[in-house]
């Protein structure tokens, strides 16, 4: 990933440092268990641990010089390895396993941290979406329906509502950790034909993982879970991003993105603030989805293996564990510094002069005895009326003979906090835990 849109720790956990440190680890575990097992000497084992070497750029840059030899990245690794612990004991490195024991169980590994990254950026957005949700539980503006106004409803149940979708975002990366967490140690085509099922087992435990039967390489639905849990936290990201792209239009003005001293929103015109966070997002997005589709090609392999998702997947998985974490955490400061124009809401919400309560007077009518499509074309009317000359639609209602309604009917079907007395429904769940 770019540094543009990398996190420091998405960096360090994919670096080619952290990459070998895992193998590294593997390997040793591995020999551990052999001894544990009696296929070596305790003190081949110890004797590993304590000559291995440190994982630097030192190390990294022997290893890919020794890879312009094998032009096999996990052979050089292992070369360079048993070189550096020396024999007798070096020789027992990768005893039994074939390359992709160690890159799938790492690989793995790394998604797995991968995705308590990501969940943890959502726990830290859920929380802001909250407070938002909370401190505007009962800011009325109007809703929209197809970009037109529609009913009236409260900032707080629209952010609520962002709320709740990401909460299931938590939820879909959670079971992706779940089934990306896993360890294959089994051998050339997955048979453990020259390594045992309890050493796989063993080294499963010591690293946390969940050894499963596999080919010779771990079954790539589970790396496209991964990524569709990453496009799915995109996706819902560039819903909240969309919604406050209109909300912060010129003719909309309802919300703004915090702008920083200094700042500056174009290099022409002085005057502009831009969605720019908002902005990002949904183009971002767009490369988290992309990568899932590439996931999705990457499920059929021949037979027992092939290496066509390896070159894709060294850019897509990092990328869309980076992607999501960045995105999550630009989100929640967006959201964190966002500047919230009541006055504006308001102002728009009684823009059309009351029509957005012709549900509740059509509804009125009908009580009243009227049939439906009798009291809609009234209705209907009356808005337009209402629109067109600016005034009032209580006004237009009260001067048509054939509206019966009676002042408290009126003023029950124009009563703002009646319309939202169940608005608050979504912030109460959002809290509930």
């Amino acid at each position: 990933m770019i540094k543009r849109y990398s996190t420091p720790d998405t960096d360090a956990l994919f670096s080619e440092e952290a990459k070998m440190s895992r193998w590294l680890e593997i390997e040793l575990a591995v020999t551990d268990a052999l001894a544990a097992t009696g296929v070596v000497p305790k003190s081949v084992a110890e004797e590993c641990r304590r000559k291995a070497p440190v994982i630097d750029a030192a190390f990294v840059a022997r290893v890919e010089a020794r890879e312009a030899i094998t032009n096999h990245d996990v052979a050089a690794f292992v070369d360079v390895l048993q070189e550096s612990i020396g024999a007798p004991a070096g020789s027992w490195i990768h005893y039994g396993l074939t390359s992709t024991d160690v890159v799938d169980t790492g690989l793995c590994w790394a998604l797995r941290d991968a995705s308590t990254l990501i969940h943890d950026s959502l726990n830290d957005l859920i929380d802001v979406i909250t407070t938002l949700a909370t401190t505007h539980r009962n800011t009325a503006m109007i809703g929209r329906t197809h970009g037109v106004h529609a009913e009236p409803t409260t900032f707080g149940a629209k952010v609520a509502l962002w709320g709740a979708q990401v909460k299931r975002d938590r939820e879909r990366i959670l079971r992706a950790r779940d089934a990306i967490a896993v360890c294959k140690l089994s051998g050339a085509v997955g048979t453990y034909s020259n390594i045992e099922p309890e050493v796989e087992a063993r080294v499963a435990q010591h690293l946390s993982l969940t050894p499963v039967p596999a080919t010779q390489v771990v079954a790539r639905d589970r790396h496209a879970e991964f990524l569709y849990a990453c496009a799915s936290v995109g996706t819902t990201l560039e819903s909240i991003a969309v919604e406050l792209r209109h909300l912060q239009r010129t003719e909309v003005n309802e919300v703004r993105e915090g702008f920083a001293v200094g700042q500056k929103g174009s290099s022409a015109m002085p005057h502009k603030r831009n969605p720019i966070s908002a902005e990002t997002i949904s183009g971002l997005s767009r490369v988290l989805r992309a990568n899932a589709q590439v996931g999705l090609q990457d499920v059929p392999l021949w037979h027992e293996r092939d290496i066509s998702h390896s070159s894709a997947e060294r850019i897509v998985l990092p990328d869309s564990a980076s992607l999501a974490v960045y995105m999550t955490r630009r989100m929640a400061r967006l959201l964190s510094n966002l500047e919230v124009d009541t006055e504006n809401m308001q102002m728009n919400l009684n823009a059309l002069h009351g029509v957005v309560f012709s549900q509740s007077v059509l509804l009125a009518l009908v009580e009243s005895g009227m049939t439906r499509d009798d009291a809609y074309r009234i209705v209907q009317s009356a808005a337009a009326t209402a629109i067109s000359s600016g005034t009032h639609l209580r006004d237009v209602l009260a001067a048509d003979s054939k509206v019966t309604l009676s002042a408290k009917q009126i003023d029950t079907a124009f009563d703002l906090s009646r319309v939202l007395r169940h608005a608050g429904r979504a912030i109460d769940s959002l809290l509930e835990k």
